[in-house]
């Protein structure tokens, strides 16, 4: 896949279920907890929630392979399915969040997602407050990173 094969785009409510199957399958692959719920009520979560945050999807050969849905101050989620991970769509989606919300924002990472953590350091992210996890649905620590214009390396 190279960049030109890689669509971003507002997503609809059609995309959610495609959406849900993007994130089961990135968390299950990635070094995080285990998702606590039931694949339907992923989609459930989701769908309930899909007007009040920015969806985007991005799309390869016609298939959703990565979402981030996103606030003016939060990123709330970016997963990408992990056969389309290290081709660039991570990073073109947060590369979009940043363009659209260019004073900056925060999101969450589990401290034990080395592989997250890493990504979003090396575009910028800085790591701001850690947490013992009591926060979280999964009471598992995690750490807020922010991205700002002023940040080290925080332009796109």
């Amino acid at each position: 896949m190279t960049a030109t094969d890689l669509l971003l785009r507002p997503a609809t409510p059609a995309d959610v279920p495609a959406i849900a199957a993007v994130q089961l399958a990135a968390r299950a692959a990635a070094p995080m907890p285990a998702c606590i719920h039931p694949p339907d009520g992923v989609r459930a979560h989701l769908a309930a929630r899909f007007g009040t945050a920015e969806n985007w999807v991005a799309e390869a050969g016609g298939r959703v392979v990565g979402y981030a849905r996103f606030t003016r101050t939060w990123l709330n989620d970016l997963y990408v399915d992990p056969d389309h991970q290290g081709c660039g769509v991570g990073g073109a989606l947060l590369d979009l969040v940043k363009a659209r919300h260019p004073a900056g924002f925060s999101l969450w990472v589990f401290e034990q997602n080395l592989p997250a953590r890493a990504f979003y350091a090396a575009r910028g992210l800085a790591e701001r407050e850690h947490t013992d996890g009591s926060g979280n649905e999964e009471r598992t620590p995690d750490l807020r990173m922010e991205w700002t214009p002023r940040s080290v390396g925080g332009s796109s």
